[in-house]
């Protein structure tokens, strides 16, 4: 098979389309034919060398996938010979085949594209084991999101919206800024412009937001506890602005603040296979019911993952960019 190779870690154009073995499958796998993957931000940094998969898993990036199901193990009972899926992986989608755990594996959505599904797996993981499992976000509680135009941001949005929470956004820019309100956020902040602390406090009448999920890190430390209602939360699931900062800790005391972090590729296949369950409960039926949509940017045939890859570093899209096999 054909697959994305990180020949050396560096810049973009270390990604190389070559001829690899086919990936062996375990009794409890199955084997997936890749219609096509997603670029996420965790494949970048482990193409610089600085997220390396798991033990075990395969080298090659890519978080997640669509496909039709090729072959399966011996201890599988749910998935068949020829069923169109989408996966949640702990690497190895910019691949032609991909050997999967079966409790990670979703049907694709009746009405979602086989292309489309792929745009979903490691997003809605990531936030429902975020936000909802661990951040316990709830109806009539609101929510703010950094980077609001991202794959997270914009998936975030509608299911936040579709659980009933008011949904308040940072972007980069007035263009990305009306994306996120056209999908249902209901504060726009264009972080380069707004100070989003002051913003914050002066929609909530002081009191801040219930929970923050953030990807920026470091510099935004103090000022999303800042920002946080009296028993908030703030989920940090990336340190795109750095990971080392000072804080004012007596205002995590003072409010009775939760700060968690964590990340989703290596847990366990156990635990992911409990929150791709969740997901498949809980956000499958809002795509299904049209309240949650794919946001596609833009799609890339495998052997142009490098600028793939360019694109997402530029921070130019909105939603999610795929590569298709």
């Amino acid at each position: 098979m054909r697959a994305v190779v990180i020949t050396t870690p560096g810049a973009a154009e270390v990604l190389q389309l070559q001829e690899v073995e086919d990936p062996q499958f375990k009794d409890d796998e199955v084997l997936i034919k890749v219609h096509a993957t997603a670029v996420n931000r965790a494949d970048t940094i482990q193409r610089l060398g600085k997220y390396p998969p798991p033990k075990g898993a395969s080298p090659y990036p890519g978080l997640e996938c669509s496909g039709t199901i090729e072959a399966v193990g011996t201890l599988v009972s749910r998935w068949k010979v020829g069923d169109q899926v989408c996966a949640l992986l702990s690497g190895g989608g910019y691949a032609e085949k991909v050997a999967v755990p079966a409790g990670q594996v979703l049907p694709v959505p009746s009405g979602i594209s086989l292309t489309d599904a792929t745009a979903f797996p490691e997003v809605a993981c990531t936030v429902w084991s975020t936000v909802f499992m661990m951040s316990r976000l709830s109806a009539g509680e609101s929510f703010l999101i950094h980077g609001g135009s991202s794959g997270i941001g914009t998936f975030a949005i509608q299911i936040a919206k579709y659980r009933g929470v008011k949904v308040f956004v940072t972007a980069g820019s007035e263009e990305k800024v009306a994306a996120c309100k056209e999908l249902g956020a209901d504060v726009g902040i264009n972080y380069k412009t707004e100070d989003f602390v002051a913003r914050v406090k002066e929609e909530t009448g002081g009191k801040g937001v219930d929970v923050i999920l953030d990807c920026i890190g470091a510099p935004y430390l103090q000022r999303n506890l800042d920002s946080l209602n009296v028993g908030g939360r703030l989920f940090i699931i990336g340190f795109m602005g750095g990971t080392v900062t000072e804080v004012n800790l007596a205002s995590l005391l003072a409010k009775r603040l939760t700060v968690q972090a964590a990340g989703l590729r290596t847990r366990s296949t156990e635990n992911k296979g409990e929150i791709v369950n969740e997901v498949e409960k809980n956000v499958w039926p809002a795509i299904l019911e049209g309240k949650v949509k794919p946001v596609v940017y833009r799609a890339f045939p495998l052997s142009e993952a490098a600028e793939a890859h360019r694109l997402i570093e530029s921070s130019q899209h909105i939603g999610k960019i795929l590569l298709l096999t």
